[in-house]
Parts: structure tokens; sequence; C-alpha cells
């Protein structure tokens, strides 16, 4: 169980003490932007890989069974979260890497960001919590929390980053969009737009959750309900 805590103390902390604060910039200056890029994600892969083998390796000790209509309700939550990650890795978006520079033109709230200025974060927030709720050991709290402490955090880290960065263009962004899903449209910022989002994106997620049905037990050795 320790290795588990170190792993995921790992994972979560180079991205809250490296790519959350103003040590990121320093090592930009001194290795180049797409050196960092490069280094940062071989650290982020390893730490995924740690918190995998030593989930695998830990001991589970269960604090409770989650009840049938729990399960449903938790698929219920993978699969909007699947919707969430699957459009929002594929609608370039201004918090995403490398397309920053939506910011300066129009149509930077468009699609899936009128929903959610971070859909894929959000969706992995979904996914992690459906998991603890029908996993109630240690172990795979630890494991989940880890990749959902990074995602109800990494949102605040993000739009720190690009208001520094920014500055009025970012200002103008976040003031028509909402981390929280359909929160900007509720209060009239912007308005929804079904034809933006694009049915195959829609149906990509769907073909992605329907895999994630078929193959988890091969994957994981458990039924996903």
């Amino acid at each position: 169980m320790t290795m588990l805590m170190l792993a995921g103390g790992f994972f979560v902390g180079i991205h809250i003490l490296i790519s959350g604060t103003a040590l990121r910039g320093l090592l930009v200056a001194a290795i180049g932007e797409r050196p960092y890029q490069g280094v940062f994600s071989l650290l982020s892969a390893a730490g995924i890989v740690w918190l995998v083998m030593a989930y695998g390796a830990a001991s589970h000790e269960m604090f409770w069974v989650a009840p049938a209509a729990v399960r449903v309700v938790a698929l219920a939550f993978v699969f909007i979260g699947f919707l969430l990650v699957v459009i929002g890795l594929t609608t370039p978006t201004p918090t995403s890497v490398g397309t920053e520079n939506l910011l300066r033109g129009h149509g930077a709230v468009r699609g899936i960001t009128r929903i959610s200025r971070h859909p894929f974060l959000c969706g992995v927030l979904l996914w992690a919590l459906a998991h603890i709720a029908v996993n109630g050991d240690f172990a795979s709290i630890i494991f989940f929390g880890s990749f959902g402490l990074l995602a109800l955090i990494g949102p605040f880290l993000i739009d720190r980053k690009r208001r520094l960065q920014f500055g009025p263009d970012w200002q103008h962004f976040a003031d028509q969009t909402s981390i929280v899903p359909f929160a900007a449209i509720l209060q009239g910022r912007n308005s929804f737009v079904a034809s933006e989002i694009g049915l195959w994106r829609v149906a990509a997620a769907v073909a992605a959750f329907a895999g994630f049905l078929y193959f988890h037990p091969a994957l994981f050795g458990v039924a996903a309900i």
C-alpha cells in the first residue's frame, strides 16, 4: 500500500509542483518548450505505469460493497465521462497544449467548450468518482482518487497559467465559459449549439464506451457492471 501511495503522490505531485508552478517556466527557459513537454510526458507516463503496477500489487481491503443501483448509476457517469473525454480530445480548445492561440481568434467558444472549457478533465473526474463508488477498497480509493484529485485541481492550474500567459484574451474566453459542465449556458453566458459538437465525435465516444464494456473483463478481470 505504501508503494501505491508513493505512486499516487508522484503522479499528482509532478503536475501540481512542476506543471502548476513557476518551476515550469524555469525549466522551459533552461531546456526549451518542446524538450520540456517531452520530458514531462515521459514522467507522466512513468507515473501512470507506476500507479497501475502498484495498484495491481496492493491488498484490497473492502470498506463497502456497492449495491446494484449504485453500479448502474456509476456506469451512466462513466458514459458521460467518455462523451466529455472523447469529444474534448477531438475538439481543438484553448485549454489544450498547442492550441492556445485559438484565444486570439473568434472561434474559441465553440462546440464542447460551450459546455465546459475543460471537458477532458471533467470526464476523467466522473470516471474516477464512478470507480471509487463501486470499488469500496482503500487501494481503489488511492488509485482512482489520484486521477480524480488531479482532474479536480487541473482546471484551476490550467486557468492560472493561461491567465498569466494571455491576459485579456483569456479573460474574455473565461467570461463566456465555465469549468463545471453547462454552468455558463445556464447562467446565460453562452448557448448550446448541438451542430458544433459533431455527430462523428459523439459516435466515436459511444463506440469507445461500447468497446470499454466489451473488453473490460479481459483487460481488468472484472465486468464493468
